[in-house]
């Protein structure tokens, strides 16, 4: 089989059944939306397509329940497990990615009305001020719950791996967008930086 045949999708879901066992489609819906969604973003609905996909390519075993909801179970081959190996012995060379509608919109900016380019700051100041309380709110509940259920392998592998960068990141935004804020020079402007340094952000300007 040509890894031609394989997307990041196709990884993502041959991963999560290496490291979870049997699961649904919905249930990797949820361990993606509670993990790998921070920081890969997709149409979900792939996550009910593309394991019977792979099924047919032989890296996933399909059962069906014989009674009750008669929901699809997937559990990886062999060979699937052979392709995740494959796949992580060839580190990735692709760029990060970056699609941010904030930024395309600071771009243009100047196109429009002069409090444009506040409004849009305020408002990605926010969304990233939001982002970083679930982050920390999802750490500190992690750190108080025990071992145990579904997918609390990859939640643990969340925390532990990648968790950080999101608050980096999230960290890092939201100095930027302080300083755009200032830099616009918004009435409400010392009411956003204080809000920022209270929330974490390390802003210098």
């Amino acid at each position: 089989m040509s890894t031609e045949q394989l997307t990041p999708t196709s990884y993502l879901v041959l991963g999560l059944l290496a490291r979870e066992g049997p699961s649904t489609p919905y249930a990797l819906k949820r361990h993606v939306a509670a993990t790998l969604g921070h920081f890969w973003s997709f149409p979900h609905s792939l996550l009910y397509d593309e394991p019977a996909r792979l099924a047919g390519l032989g890296l996933l075993r399909e059962q069906r329940e014989a009674d009750g909801r008669r929901r699809r179970i997937f559990s990886i081959t062999a060979a699937g497990q052979a392709a995740v190996q494959a796949w992580l012995s060839r580190p990735s060379h692709e760029p990060t990615e970056l699609r941010d509608p904030g930024l395309l919109q600071l771009f243009f900016a100047d196109l429009g009305p002069p409090e444009a380019r506040l409004a849009i700051a305020v408002e990605q100041l926010a969304i990233h001020r939001a982002k970083l309380a679930d982050y920390e709110e999802d750490q500190r509940l992690e750190q108080g719950a025990g071992a145990g259920g579904p997918g609390h392998r990859t939640a643990e592998r969340w925390h532990g791996e990648t968790v950080r960068m999101g608050l980096l990141y999230e960290r890092a935004a939201m100095d930027f967008w302080a300083g755009v804020t200032e830099s616009a020079g918004g009435a409400d402007e010392a009411d956003d930086r204080g809000r920022a340094e209270d929330d974490g952000a390390r802003v210098s300007w």
